[in-house]
């Protein structure tokens, strides 16, 4: 097998199916074995296939292998692949990345579920949004800079409870939970406490803000999913597992961009 379904530009798209079927059936396992270890059913724990970089031919594979929940990074790359491949009516769309206020337009009401909002004004600008819109509310999560990074965004787990309450008192947005990315460790134990710390919070605000539920927890990637479970993980983000490392991430993007930009012109004309 191939260490990047990326790296197969010329592969044939029942191919393509094949493994990303086969990678899925491989991380479907994890998460089982996972589950069974603390006694929870598969099912409380939603897959989001990460697809930040990569192409809709990929993207189209996943779902013809069973995927439906994808996760982008680039908020113009959601508006484009969202609508390049709106024809798969039961895609999910989630996003995962850093939130610009001046982007919230191609997040909000495309989104099933923005896992990233760190600040108020993000969240009033998705109200906003919203309320000039649909008039759905967006389901949100709080991102925590569980580990105090300096080079991460999210808020510190100590300002986290103020900026819950404040959100959810807007009208146009649901506050569902909390989403964090501890710091990077190869040893996958090491991000425990971190995990176990986000679901502390949650606990916390739960008991302490009235008519806040804070039930999904977004946490664990490719490399510690399972303990992420077993500290009560709702949603996992996973992509290397299912599509393989990512290399020549630019140029990657902007090829795939070329090519979103290309069919629109298409469609359009």
């Amino acid at each position: 097998m191939k260490d990047s379904i990326r790296t197969c530009g010329s592969m044939r798209e029942e191919d393509q199916i094949k493994e990303v079927s086969e990678r899925l059936a491989r991380v479907r396992l994890r998460v089982e074995e996972a589950c069974a270890r603390v006694d929870r059913d598969p099912s409380s724990v939603t897959l989001v296939a990460v697809i930040k970089t990569f192409g809709t031919g990929v993207i189209r594979a996943a779902h013809a292998a069973g995927l439906t929940e994808f996760g982008e990074s680039y908020a113009q790359d959601l508006r484009d692949k969202s609508a390049a491949l709106s024809d798969l009516k039961d895609i999910n769309w989630h996003f995962v990345g850093r939130i610009q206020t001046n982007k919230v337009k191609y997040l909000a009401g495309t989104s099933c579920l923005v896992h990233s909002v760190d600040r108020l004004e993000t969240a009033e600008a998705i109200s906003k949004r919203i309320m000039k819109t649909s008039g759905t509310p967006q389901d949100v999560l709080v991102a925590v800079n569980i580990g105090s990074e300096n080079t991460k965004s999210g808020v510190l787990e100590q300002d986290a409870p103020e900026l819950c309450e404040r959100i959810g008192a807007l009208v146009g947005v649901r506050l569902k939970g909390l989403m964090c990315l501890p710091p990077w460790n190869p040893d996958p134990q090491l991000s425990r406490p971190y995990f176990r710390g986000l679901r502390a919070l949650a606990d916390s605000i739960r008991g302490n803000i009235p008519k806040t539920s804070l039930f999904e927890l977004s946490m664990g990637m490719s490399h510690d999913l399972e303990v992420a479970i077993e500290e009560g993980a709702t949603l996992i983000r996973v992509g290397t597992a299912l599509f393989g490392p990512r290399t020549n991430r630019e140029a990657r993007i902007q090829s795939e961009r070329s090519s979103l930009a290309s069919q629109a012109k298409g469609n359009n004309d």
